[in-house]
């Protein structure tokens, strides 16, 4: 599958890893087409064989499944601004709806989430959770002592989920299908609840959320 990425920042190296090290092609489109570059000279050295550049608006078009791997509300305003592209796409939202000037609350009302925002605001496009549970550090090596990484998928196209979790298992990891998107909601607020957690613990941002068998 082509695979692109939009955003060039850590969690983009990290979901772009396991895009890569499963045998998928993955473009980079980021407003800063410099770090878009420049990211993909990385994973090239980093992944062998990597099929992976940089791309404009024309690598949303093109791609199999669409990542926005941007901050909220970014990522919704950005799924607006491409929606022509996004059209027909799997679209897939990682963000964490957190307010940063407190670090105290989530920034969406209550009874809604970030995904169901960015689903709200593009049309024809089949909008996935997934990757929000996910640090960037433990993407990029694809475990946290020996264990692969649990991914948890929320979306309301059956089709497109599948997609999504095909790619989490090419790239080594597990995973778990949650159900519908509004479950997105549950999925966001207990990464605010691990996100705040880092530092009281110790753990350094490198944590995962794990289901035992």
């Amino acid at each position: 599958m082509i695979i692109t990425i939009v955003g060039a920042g850590n969690m983009a190296r990290g979901i772009g890893t396991r895009v890569l090290s499963g045998c998928h092609s993955l473009r980079l489109h980021d407003r800063n087409q410099d770090k878009a570059e420049q990211l993909a000279v990385a994973l090239s050295g980093a992944v062998g064989g990597a099929d992976v550049q940089a791309c404009g608006v024309e690598g949303v078009a093109a791609a199999d499944v669409v990542v926005l791997a941007l901050p909220y509300p970014a990522g919704r305003e950005v799924a607006g601004s491409l929606s022509a592209a996004l059209s027909g796409k799997v679209l897939v939202d990682i963000s964490n709806p957190v307010d940063f000037s407190t670090f105290d609350s989530l920034a969406v009302p209550p009874g809604t989430s970030a995904a169901e925002e960015i689903a709200a605001a593009v049309a024809d496009v089949r909008v996935v959770k997934a990757f929000n549970t996910t640090f960037a550090g433990p993407l990029v090596a694809g475990e946290v002592a020996g264990r692969p990484l649990d991914v948890f998928i929320a979306g309301d196209d059956d089709a497109a989920k599948e997609t999504v979790a095909s790619i989490v298992t090419s790239g080594g990891m597990r995973p778990l299908d949650v159900g519908p998107l509004r479950r997105a909601r549950e999925l966001e607020a207990f990464q605010f609840l691990h996100m705040a957690c880092q530092d009281r613990l110790g753990l350094g941002w490198s944590s995962a959320i794990a289901i035992l068998p």
